[in-house]
């Protein structure tokens, strides 16, 4: 299933070796700068060829492969995986992701139900008394 040709266009063989899922998401991954081809950031017509190292980011995280085999088309996983060897390192473990970060409780602006629980506290519930 490869091709007799010595270079493929770097979008077309990531798309073919199932790196991305579209060839227009590869054009625009290759326009947004988050493929790159031995180091350098390269455009989608760019010819990648056998032992060249494709960088691409998924997830905040690169993924690195090693070209093996140039396609044009796509083929199936088996296929793809024999393409290409990948040397992307493993993702860090959980504790060393920042989380997003929490407010405690009490700290800046108070919560519409914080508010009314204090307007409560302070006697103006929003009631108006009988005057009788």
């Amino acid at each position: 299933m490869d091709s007799a040709a010595t270079t493929v266009r770097v979008d077309s063989w990531i798309w073919a070796v199932r790196l991305v899922k579209s060839r227009s998401i590869a054009t625009a991954e290759c326009r947004a700068g988050h493929v790159k081809v031995n180091g350098d950031k390269v455009k989608a017509a760019y010819s990648v060829r056998v032992g060249d190292e494709v960088r691409v980011r998924e997830a905040g995280f690169d993924r690195v492969v090693v070209v093996q085999k140039l396609l044009v088309k796509r083929v199936g996983a088996s296929v793809a995986a024999e393409s290409y060897t990948d040397n992307t390192p493993p993702p860090p473990p959980r504790e060393e992701i920042a989380l997003a970060p929490v407010r405690d409780r009490g700290a800046g602006r108070p919560t519409k139900r914080e508010r009314r629980d204090l307007e409560k506290l302070r006697g103006r519930d929003g009631l108006v008394p009988d005057e009788d």
